[in-house]
């Protein structure tokens, strides 16, 4: 069977229901029973979890570097690039790219190289020893070493308005974004560190910047206050929460209620920056790895963890840079440090039926 992937350019899908190596993409796993009749669980030198820039550009080495690798990427593959409109601060594309289109961009070259993609999420894992397991829609999967890449999710307001807007004039990204307003009001929402920042960056383009905040002081560190408030730009709009984000086809402004009587005002701006922070998907991985006071992975020596023979790479351990080619250069580090560390250690063999649950160890 063939089709498109979600609308995206360049890519097929074959689902033979056998996981072939030279099939190049697979939207649904074999069944259990059709895996275990091809022989059982999916074995694999290299499984990287996650498929933005830092799971496919590792993918792209790996399998470059014969390793084969299977990319578990998720039901919805392509990471925070596909929700994001226009792209120009990555290199090699001086007219700008569109998100979806990179990110398919980067597949078709993942694939070319022989990785298989199964765009599916990992339900569990047991880590406790090599071959490393994972269970993604009933299949199981062993590798040999495994890059997790699963990368971190912006929070939303969880409005439908906001949704409909977004790349559209709602973004949550000042860095990737903050160009295209060039001359106009913005406004962000948020009172952390993050907000703050993405606010006093802003102003580097926007004309005037209005941070949003429904409480009547800042969460964020003294330093950050001050110099927000202290900006000529920027001005501030406590007790407020957003109601509606208005617009039909960009955004044209804001419907704003006041957190302690409930009235309604007005609030035009040209666009909406969402800093209310961002969810590190690193659910089932946090009773194995290590993670830090804000629930990122931490990384040791470079792109490892605290088990040998897991790597890690991009947003789900930066919650710094956030960018697309910062997180792809994590992925190109994570899969040459993977590949050299299988060139240290023997393959190990699976046994022959699946050993019995595996308490995950405390994390020191």
């Amino acid at each position: 069977m063939t089709g498109s992937l979600s609308g995206l350019p360049g890519i097929s899908i074959i689902d033979d229901g056998a996981g072939d190596a030279a099939v190049a993409s697979v939207r649904r796993p074999a069944s259990p029973e059709a895996a275990e009749a091809n022989g059982g669980p999916v074995e694999a030198k290299v499984v990287i979890v996650g498929s933005g820039p830092a799971g496919l550009t590792a993918a792209i080495y790996a399998a470059r570097a014969n390793l084969e690798p299977v990319v578990l990427a998720g039901y919805v593959p392509g990471g925070q690039l596909m929700i994001t409109s226009d792209v120009e601060n990555y290199p090699g594309f001086p007219g700008g790219v569109q998100g979806p289109e990179l990110m398919s961009l980067f597949r078709e070259q993942a694939a070319r190289f022989g990785t298989r993609l199964v765009d599916v999420d990992v339900d569990r894992v047991d880590l406790s020893s090599r071959p490393f397991r994972l269970w993604a829609a009933g299949v199981e999967y062993r590798a040999q070493a495994l890059i997790v890449a699963s990368g971190a999710s912006a929070l939303w307001l969880g409005l439908e308005s906001e949704t409909r807007l977004r790349g559209k004039g709602v973004s949550a990204c000042a860095t990737c974004d903050g160009f295209f307003f060039r001359g106009k009001k913005v406004a962000v929402v948020g009172g952390g560190d993050t907000a703050l920042e993405e606010a006093t960056f802003l102003t580097r383009f926007a004309s005037e910047v209005v941070l949003i905040h429904r409480r009547g002081d800042f969460r964020a560190s003294k330093i950050m206050r001050d110099r927000a408030l202290a900006h000529p730009q920027i001005s501030v709009r406590w007790h407020s929460a957003i109601e509606e984000v208005e617009g039909d086809q960009v955004v044209t402004g804001l419907t704003l209620r006041d957190t302690r009587t409930g009235k309604l005002t007005d609030e035009a701006v040209d666009g909406l920056f969402v800093a209310i922070g961002y969810r590190p998907n690193t659910e089932v991985f946090r009773d194995w790895l290590e993670v830090d006071e804000r629930g990122y992975l931490v990384v040791r020596d470079e792109t490892g963890s605290r088990i040998e023979g897991v790597f890690i790479a991009g947003d789900v351990h930066d919650h710094r840079y956030r960018q697309a080619v910062t997180a792809a250069g994590d992925g190109c580090r994570a899969a040459i440090d993977a590949e050299r560390w299988l060139e240290t250690v023997e393959p190990v063999t699976p046994v022959a039926a699946p050993a019995p649950a595996v308490a995950a160890p405390s994390v020191a």
